[in-house]
């Protein structure tokens, strides 16, 4: 009965949830700690944050507890809470040391709360960074989260925050039969133009999740968001997405994972140099591209020695890529504009799905 009351109150929550432009940018954050409707007869949370999850300098935890919120526990994604683990690290559960709340890791064995981690909650909040590019994990963080909410009846509040590469689709899309993995789930293309609340609405209208279940969903969308402009995120994502110019190179260079190269993890500049052997692509003094490049990935390949570029098992760069043409297309020596070609068909398929998902004015 409780939770059908819950369903009612963010059915009222949504008709107020409508953005409205020409204003200084409010994420969805915001939104929500400014409407008086939903901290009230909610009383039991769990928030899934890390350490973007901030209304001006003050955690959003930070904020709620001080509301007078029952937040029972804190789920986090890669990097965990604080946004200090590795890339790829195991993020162990923990407590946070100044709320005493529980804290549960969403990136290790238990990538999706489980039904008992959701007994004591009657409504979770989502509130996590992300960077518009398929392979950044959060997107994965998001779907078992929706399914596992949609699995225990609990309504899931997505607060949203602006896409630093929301101005532009772009790169292959994701073959879902053969190269699914929690860098790539869902069938969009490297880049793909949405906020992480429009892309939370996607996952429930497409039926992704599983057995095609929906989520009780609601997206506090942010005011005065526009896709085209320029947005510096205020604090960084993730250890090694230190800048905006980074956060830019991210969507071309993150594919040199699946490589023998490095992409200046452990130095001052990730994300913005790439070290193969004793080869390297300085792109600090470069301007950001405006589109998914493969012009850097086909410039370390021509140097590098036959047969010693792409890493040889796991097919982790097929997965990052989406697909298994791409690595033999840039092996065959095929140029950057035909290789693009050859994405257009599936580019123009998603754009028509995308639209349908849209908050804020579009120009894509």
């Amino acid at each position: 009965m409780i939770r059908h009351a819950h369903t009612l109150l963010l059915l009222a929550l949504l008709l107020l949830c409508v953005p409205a432009w020409g204003q200084p940018l409010r994420t969805g954050a915001e939104e929500f700690l400014g409407n008086e409707y939903a901290l009230g007869g909610l009383p039991r949370f769990a928030v899934v944050a890390n350490q973007t999850s901030i209304v001006g300098n003050i955690h959003l935890v930070d904020t709620l507890l001080a509301l007078g919120a029952d937040i029972r526990k804190i789920f986090c994604p890669e990097h965990g809470f604080r946004g200090t683990a590795a890339a790829g690290a195991h993020v162990d559960n923990s407590t946070d040391p100044k709320t005493g709340l529980p804290i549960i890791s969403l990136y290790g064995k238990n990538k999706k709360p489980t039904q008992e981690q959701l007994e004591d909650v009657d409504y979770v909040l989502f509130d996590l960074q992300d960077v518009g590019c398929r392979f950044y994990t959060y997107l994965s963080t998001l779907h078992y989260v929706m399914e596992a909410c949609a699995e225990a009846g609990i309504p899931l509040a997505v607060l949203d925050r602006p896409n630093p590469n929301g101005h532009y689709i772009d790169g292959p899309v994701l073959d879902t039969t053969h190269y699914r993995s929690f860098v790539g789930m869902h069938p969009v293309p490297v880049v793909y133009g949405m906020t992480i609340g429009e892309y939370a609405q996607m996952i429930n209208g497409e039926g992704w999740l599983k057995g095609g279940i929906k989520c009780n969903l609601v997206v506090f969308p942010m005011q005065g968001y526009r896709r085209d402009s320029t947005y510096t995120l205020p604090v960084p994502p993730s250890p090694n997405l230190r800048n905006a110019h980074a956060i830019a190179l991210y969507p071309s260079l993150c594919l040199f994972e699946g490589t023998h190269c490095g992409v200046g993890r452990r130095t001052d500049f990730p994300f913005e140099w790439v070290t193969c052997g004793q080869d390297t692509l300085d792109l600090r003094a470069e301007l950001a591209p405006s589109a998914f490049s493969l012009k850097y990935l086909q410039e370390m390949y021509r140097r590098a020695p036959q047969g010693k570029f792409f890493l040889p098992k796991n097919n982790f760069f097929d997965k990052l890529a989406g697909n298994g043409d791409l690595r033999k297309q840039i092996e065959s020596g095929m140029s950057e504009e035909k290789i693009r070609a050859t994405w257009q068909p599936d580019l123009d398929r998603f754009k028509e799905v995308r639209k349908k998902y849209l908050i804020y004015p579009d120009n894509l």
